[in-house]
């Protein structure tokens, strides 16, 4: 393994998916292509960075990360125990995550948590006049399987006011932990109006890649519900 090779290897070894961290995926792949290696031997081989998977960008945390986390568990978050069905817009997520080499990430974590369907987080410091739904807490975890696919069942959340001269979109907040890399980031939703006026969304370096994929629901669902696809790419796994 030559010097620059050496060097690429390092680098991507150590450097998490983060953003808490001081050296962003975006320098991570300039360093890379600035290093112009072609091939690598052993079992880490890069034909061009253009060929790998590109990396899913890192969101803020937000100021409603959950401060008492729910323990209902599962992976419906439409039905709490005991009682009615959430309000709103019925929504399948699902998606797979994945390295850069595409590889699946197995048993990878990945906790979740979103407004409601008119856009107010079950959070003490959230000032939305907005209702709360007191059968939606907007939280849970799950986990992907053994081909890196993780689905679970929501709501559509609804967009909400920061100030009075900006509101944010529709989003869904995820945490991803696998096995060496975090990544906590946001999925928007396509052809939403407040996306291109959205500051958090259009500052990100790939933001295409934090859209999901709206269709149309399969025979097994609700007539009325969508599916949102989303795949996550983490850089090493």
């Amino acid at each position: 393994m030559n010097s620059k090779t050496q060097e690429l290897h390092i680098t991507i070894q150590h450097i998490p998916t983060c953003p808490e961290h001081s050296v962003g995926r975006r320098r991570l792949l300039q360093m890379a292509m600035g290093l112009g290696v072609l091939s690598m031997s052993g079992s880490w081989r890069l034909a061009s960075a253009q060929q790998r998977a590109m990396p899913t960008p890192d969101q803020i945390l937000g100021p409603f990360y959950p401060v008492q986390k729910p323990v209902d568990g599962g992976n419906d978050f439409t039905r709490l125990q005991g009682r009615a069905a959430a309000q709103g817009e019925i929504i399948y997520v699902m998606g797979r995550v994945q390295n850069m080499q595409g590889e699946p990430v197995r048993e990878a974590q990945l906790e979740i948590w979103q407004a409601n369907a008119v856009g107010r987080y079950m959070h003490p410091t959230d000032r939305n006049p907005a209702p709360l739904d007191p059968n939606f807490e907007g939280y849970g975890i799950v986990r992907t399987d053994s081909e890196g696919r993780y689905r679970f069942k929501t709501v559509k959340p609804g967009s909400y006011p920061v100030s009075a001269d900006y509101t944010r979109p529709p989003h869904i907040h995820f945490d991803v932990q696998g096995k060496f890399n975090r990544l906590v980031t946001q999925m928007y939703f396509p052809d939403e109006p407040l996306n291109d006026k959205d500051f958090l969304l259009q500052q990100s370096w790939a933001k295409d890649r934090l859209l999901a994929k709206v269709l149309p629901p399969t025979a097994q669902d609700e007539p009325q519900s969508r599916l949102v696809v989303w795949d996550i790419v983490l850089i090493q796994g």
